[in-house]
């Protein structure tokens, strides 16, 4: 299993992060669009690790356009000599319209169309095919020779595209080279749900599971010493209460059989109750939900034996104050 490490943290602290990442010898790092802008730091990284593999995990593709977020990939892949990988997200409906001010509907068709769209003018690039895609929801049909990017010594950057439900999970499936899957999600619901939506779409592009790599954020709750393990285990929980509220995760909880902790949530979350809703997390979700390992050093066999087969890449969410600890877990994990 491969490891990467998050850059979740300001611009000025990423050459010591990138440093930390290479004594502990991840493989990859990957920046996430919260409160930030999700590459830039890739482009700091790039610079300060001539080697770990670079993505997005994810970009809100639906608060840009494909051919913004086409030269956006192709100039931070040819910069770092091809290592960047574009991940992909549709975000949820009231951020696309009310943060981003950007049109919502059909996510899922609509990602299918992005990614394509992204193909498509990347071919224009790189193999001076004409441009002109028509689709239902984007048409790119214009590009003169001035707008093609000259540096093209790498190919095309690879995509993958993240989600929950089996509709997007499908569609990465048939278009993606990969799927990132939601911290909110268990190795039951993967098994059941995602790895037949992947094999549905990677039936309909002609692909095999090998064709596709998953990745997924599993949230980890632990710690070197009681107090640490305690607060870690108090902000899952707040985190697993926050994704629980929303609508778009609630196929989790529906499968199984906590549907009805969304309504409560949600409601919740509206009146501004964030402290409050972490008390409905029981021990059971956050159990499902979250691997819990009291002992640091047992994480890496505990994450194999659950997801053994499901998982080609874990996304670390924890950091241990002990670096040798830290670099013991990511190695038994890619052993």
């Amino acid at each position: 299993m491969r490891v990467s490490a998050g850059l979740i943290t300001g611009l000025q602290a990423v050459p010591s992060r990138m440093q930390a990442v290479t004594k502990a010898g991840y493989d990859a790092v990957f920046s996430s669009e919260l409160n930030n802008e999700p590459f830039y730091p890739l482009l700091l990284a790039a610079e300060h690790n001539p080697k770990v593999e670079l993505f997005s995990a994810i970009a809100v593709a639906l608060a840009r356009s494909p051919m913004t977020m086409a030269y956006l990939a192709h100039d931070l892949n040819q910069y770092s000599r091809g290592r960047f990988v574009l991940g992909l997200g549709s975000q949820i409906e009231a951020h696309i319209s009310k943060r981003f001010s950007m049109p919502w509907s059909h996510p899922a068709a609509r990602m299918r169309e992005y990614v394509l769209a992204l193909r498509a003018i990347w071919a224009s690039w790189y193999n001076g095919e004409k441009l002109n895609f028509r689709g239902e929801f984007y048409q790119h049909t214009l590009m003169t020779p001035m707008f093609v990017p000259a540096e093209k010594s790498f190919p095309a950057p690879r995509i993958r595209l993240g989600g929950v439900g089996a509709l997007m999970t499908e569609v990465a499936g048939e278009v993606a080279d990969g799927f990132i899957a939601h911290g909110f999600t268990s190795a039951a619901y993967m098994r059941a749900v995602t790895l037949p939506a992947l094999e549905r779409g990677l039936q309909t592009s002609g692909r095999t599971r090998a064709q596709l790599d998953i990745l997924c954020p599993v949230m980890v709750v632990s710690g070197e010493t009681e107090a640490v393990f305690v607060k870690n285990r108090a902000a899952v929980r707040q985190q697993l209460a926050f994704y629980g509220s929303t609508p778009a995760y609630r196929a989790v909880l529906d499968f199984h059989g906590w549907g009805a902790l969304q309504n409560e949530l949600n409601v919740m979350s509206k009146k501004s109750l964030w402290a409050e809703m972490s008390a409905l997390i029981t021990d059971d979700m956050l159990n499902t939900l979250a691997v819990v390992c009291e002992n640091p050093a047992q994480i890496a066999g505990v994450l194999r034996s659950r997801f053994d087969g499901l998982l080609d890449h874990w996304m670390c969410t924890i950091e241990l104050e002990n670096t040798a600890l830290q670099q013991q877990v990511v190695r038994e994990l890619q052993a």
